[in-house]
């Protein structure tokens, strides 16, 4: 594998650093400066306002260092347009030392993980807070964490589940397991749960994992167990898809499992319940 260094081309990092000029500044000149880095965020798709108001010390950074950070989220493989809506969303990265930020991350991603660098992106496209999380304090614990809950070997993380890295363990991870262990799972099949449908971790219990068990176990009247061997029900919409299909579905009398009734599409759904009610009334 190519070093990292050649991967991810940045400047060397004291190049990287503001470069204040040994001649004063007039007013004029902070204005006009101040007036292109306006122009650049808008040319990005940054909202000055916003970013201004979240980082002040973008005021006086120049241009030259948020230069330095869309080159170097280039070399990383972000596009453009991504780029803009990533720094809208964490306009703190603006001013921040791009060797140092990104280069960790960088590191942490190929070799500990580990995802191949032209996944990198993909990583970063899906959860952008991956870049201003810290290694040492949150990703390696969580990789750690996950590892030993069963993300390991032909379960690692990919480039589509790395987004679970920026969750804190304690506060976000842990409730979760402890959720669906109160269900009445033991520890391993919860771990077997979250392995094969690593979205549950992502869900919000009070806002998704509760409401969804409570309409299964009241008005579906269903077993927990079907929830273990079908834990992919949580990803879909309560309010879109679980509820009017199984209105649908108790107004013909007609039963079927949680894979059956969810995963096809409307189309096929409707086409299983005409199939159903036919032989039924045989």
């Amino acid at each position: 594998m190519p070093s990292i260094l050649k991967l991810f081309s940045l400047p060397k990092p004291l190049t990287l650093r503001p470069q204040f000029s040994r001649h004063p500044t007039t007013t004029s000149d902070r204005g006009l400066v101040f007036h292109e880095k306006v122009l650049y965020l808008k040319a990005l798709k940054v909202n000055p306002n916003k970013a201004f108001r979240l980082n002040p010390t973008l005021r006086s950074s120049p241009l030259s260092t948020l230069k330095s950070v869309t080159r170097s989220l280039s070399s990383l493989g972000i596009p453009r347009a991504a780029m803009g809506r990533i720094l809208d969303m964490l306009p703190v990265l603006l001013t921040c030392d791009p060797y140092l930020q990104f280069y960790p991350l960088l590191d942490f991603l190929l070799h500990e993980v580990p995802i191949l660098y032209p996944d990198v992106h993909l990583s970063i496209l899906r959860s952008p807070r991956l870049l201003v999380c810290s290694v040492n304090n949150q990703l390696r614990p969580t990789l750690c964490f996950l590892r030993e809950l069963g993300f390991s070997g032909p379960h690692s993380l990919t480039c589509q589940t790395t987004l679970l890295l920026v969750s804190n363990v304690e506060d976000t991870l842990l409730p979760k397991i402890e959720f669906l262990k109160g269900l009445g799972f033991t520890h391993e099949e919860v771990a077997n749960m979250v392995v094969r449908s690593p979205g549950l971790l992502t869900f919000s219990v009070e806002k998704n994992l509760g409401p969804k068990v409570e309409f299964f176990l009241r008005e579906m009247n269903g077993d927990v167990a079907e929830l273990k061997r079908f834990p992919q029900y949580f990803s879909f919409s309560l309010e879109r898809r679980i509820k009017p299909r199984f209105g649908m579905l108790r107004r013909v009398g007609v039963s079927m499992n949680l894979e059956d009734m969810l995963k096809v599409s409307d189309g096929g759904f409707n086409a299983r319940l005409v199939d159903s009610t036919s032989r039924f009334f045989r």
